[in-house]
């Protein structure tokens, strides 16, 4: 078996005063390129394991090991440089414009004008950031969301084989918080990094994680395994309890809308250019009540009905005034139970599907997402009881 990335041995940190440890004795093993969840109650000691990992808390006892080598008493400084780190705060310097931020760690490291200038740029494109617009903003000209992305991209500056992230979207609201989930994702896919996660929330630990850790208080490890087997064998009652009810449910945040056969053909589409005549003309042909506008970039942009083409004006015209704006709208990346959340946003019960562009790719339907569940049901222990009894 290979060496991991990052492993934990015994590691404990006890506070003057408290009876108990606030971290007892840890045992973990991180491989490398994966994403390894710490996720547990509050007070259970995830965020002061993951600091002692870059040792912004130094351990009581205990080892830390990166790449095989022992890091627990190197030069904490120089340990850190190997380490991304964001957390639920982001952290950027309100005097420092974007560029400055991300260009942190390379200015101590002595990179370059030319090479540090190059990585920002090359970050900005990874985060989805385009960087003649955003290089020279301050933070404070930024949504939330954007922050958090220039928080992801300062922590990767200096390409360091390890990320550790503390509650990174905790402070994002519910639909940044899925969108930056999965451009995280997507961004892994190419990066590869071994990161280290602290979540409280076992529905984003089963999203994002390769592996889960839940722990107990004292930061002992409850149970350490891939999501899939977290929740087809939970290792004791604890462990069911903290899962929680709906564990089906929880299973669609295993399932991607890639995983499954997307609509091409369900629904019409037409592009901008076109005149109320051709739609109404292709919602005849089609038998179906709304029709998607795509702009030029072939970009899902509206949904719209036959009643709204009969109160335009009949042969000319912009078709982008008519009918409504996509709001259910998820790439390939997402998660079933992700999609599923976005169709309830739709009167036409279905999602539509980009691509890593965010073209359009499709239509997901509920029918869909209750064939992924029978699936998964006919997978599970007690697959012989039916989805629907009646």
């Amino acid at each position: 078996m290979s060496e991991p990335m990052i492993r934990l041995d015994k590691l404990t940190k006890r506070y003057p005063g408290h009876d108990g440890a606030a971290v007892d004795a840890i045992d973990l093993a991180m491989p490398k390129g994966e994403i390894v969840i710490l996720v547990g109650p509050s007070g259970c000691g995830k965020t002061t394991t993951l600091e002692m990992i870059n040792r912004l808390i130094e351990p009581t006892s205990g080892r830390i090991f990166l790449e095989g080598e022992d890091v627990t008493h190197v030069d904490p400084d120089q340990l850190r440089r190997r380490m991304g780190y964001v957390i639920q705060q982001i952290g950027l310097f309100p005097h420092q414009t974007i560029a400055q931020n991300i260009a942190t760690v390379p200015r101590m490291l002595g990179w370059d004008a030319k090479r540090t200038n190059a990585r920002v740029d090359e970050l900005l494109h990874m985060v989805g950031l385009d960087p003649s617009r955003y290089r020279d903003r301050y933070p404070k000209e930024m949504s939330g969301g954007q922050r958090q992305r220039v928080g992801v991209a300062r922590a990767m500056a200096a390409d360091p084989p390890v990320m550790l992230m503390d509650e990174p979207f905790g402070a994002t609201d519910p639909i940044t918080r899925e969108r930056l989930q999965n451009e995280f994702l997507r961004i892994q896919e190419d990066i590869g990094k071994t990161i280290v996660f602290v979540t409280h929330d076992i529905d984003e630990a089963i999203k994002m994680g390769d592996r889960i850790a839940i722990l107990d208080v004292g930061s002992r490890v409850a149970q350490y395994d891939t999501p899939e087997a977290i929740l087809s064998h939970p290792a004791s009652a604890f462990v069911e309890q903290f899962l929680g009810a709906g564990i089906l449910l929880k299973r669609l945040n295993l399932s991607r809308v890639e995983d499954v056969e997307v609509a091409t053909g369900e629904w019409p589409t037409i592009d901008r250019g076109s005149t109320g005549e051709q739609a109404r003309a292709q919602l005849r042909k089609s038998g179906r009540s709304h029709l998607l506008l795509l702009d030029d970039q072939r970009r899902p942009a509206r949904w719209i009905g036959a009643a709204d083409l009969e109160r335009s004006d009949a042969g000319t015209g912009d078709l982008s005034g008519l009918g409504t704006e996509v709001q259910a709208c998820v790439d390939l990346r997402a998660t079933l139970n992700g999609a599923l959340q976005e169709m309830l946003l739709n009167a036409n019960g279905v999602a539509v599907v980009v691509d890593r562009e965010g073209a359009y790719a499709g239509t997901l339907d509920l029918d869909t997402i209750i064939a992924a569940i029978r699936r998964m049901r006919a997978a599970s222990p007690d697959g012989d009881v039916p989805l629907d009894p009646a």
